[in-house]
């Protein structure tokens, strides 16, 4: 069975950038995509994160449609918690209608920020909780109903995916017979057993079979050691995320003069080993044998690079070492 390839963006925001550069490279690459005919380009919700510039996903999503013509757009995901259904399925049901047959609705569940920024969000401490997300899924998919009063959602319904990093949302996603989307690339010691529950769990619904995704970090160069190279700046980043400290993507000057603890090295060191990295020979290899391992029908390349023309030709090694996948 030949595999898909699609993209993961959030369009990050380098070190002496702008927020409005980092959009306009959204749209370049989302084009870049498209002639390379990845199939699908999915923006993710992020809040008060000075690297990340889609926190206003469906609009952004608006701007990627209508700069393609023919490649699905969507969100990887909407953090439906921090919305209401109501108003998510106006955005989506008007997606929809000007994009008909080209837009997809993934929802996921954690707030994609700290808990301060999730309070501005949702307004109320008592809206923190994700207790009740399975019944939000329900409320928002009675909107896109025929007969429903909410315009333009009524009639205009996406696919609806649910996305996940445990076993929450894979459960879930089958039990309501959705497509699910597992995020490998942040936690990758739980993408086979999340699959595999997706899967023991799937009754019929929107689909009639499972059908699974997985996010997966991946940096594509010259050779192992320019990958490395260009995947040293995020692995900084994200240790600075856990550190409490967020920022825009770092310079590859500013990554290689990082004061690195012997206990920051083995976390960076323990980030890189769950990427996809290397000249095209190793990362081919590296896909193989993760596709063979997980079963999935699409892979969702993700790669967050300082340079964009590194990362415009991340993208191009993918298309070209997966040909047959992109010809189909």
């Amino acid at each position: 069975m030949t595999v898909r390839f699609s993209v993961l963006d959030l369009a990050p925001v380098v070190s002496g950038s702008t927020s409005g550069q980092a959009l306009r490279n959204t749209l370049d690459l989302a084009r870049h995509a498209e002639r390379l005919g990845y199939h699908r380009y999915w923006l993710a919700e992020h809040h008060a994160m000075p690297g990340i510039a889609s926190s206003a996903t469906a609009v952004l999503i608006g701007q990627v449609a209508a700069a393609t013509s023919t490649m699905r757009v969507g969100s990887g995901g909407v953090m439906l918690p921090n919305h209401a259904p109501m108003v998510v399925a106006e955005q989506f049901g008007t997606l929809e209608a000007l994009y008909p047959g080209r837009i997809d609705l993934g929802l996921g569940r954690a707030p994609g920020t700290d808990q301060a920024t999730a309070l501005a969000l949702r307004r109320s401490p008592e809206a923190l909780s994700v207790d009740d997300f399975p019944e939000q899924v329900i409320e928002l998919r009675d909107y896109f109903a025929a007969e429903s009063k909410v315009t333009p959602a009524a009639g205009n319904e996406p696919p609806i995916w649910l996305l996940g990093s445990s076993g929450y949302s894979a459960r879930l996603a089958g039990l309501l017979g959705l497509p699910f989307a597992f995020a490998h690339h942040f936690s990758a010691e739980n993408t086979v057993p999340a699959l595999a529950l997706y899967r023991d769990s799937f009754r019929p619904g929107a689909l009639e079979e499972p059908y699974s995704m997985i996010g997966v970090s991946v940096t594509a160069a010259d050779t192992d050691e320019r990958a490395r190279e260009l995947a040293a700046p995020q692995a900084l980043s994200f240790l600075r995320l856990r550190q409490g400290a967020p920022g825009p993507l770092p310079t590859p000057e500013e990554t290689a003069a990082h004061p690195y603890t012997p206990l920051e090295r083995q976390m960076i060191d323990a980030r890189l080993a769950d990427q996809v990295m290397g000249s095209p020979e190793t990362v081919r290899a590296q896909l193989d044998a993760l596709i063979g391992r997980t079963g999935v029908d699409e892979v969702m390349v993700v790669t967050q690079v300082f340079d964009h023309a590194d990362r415009l030709r991340s993208y191009d090694i993918v298309a070209d070492l997966y040909k047959e996948s992109f010809a189909a």
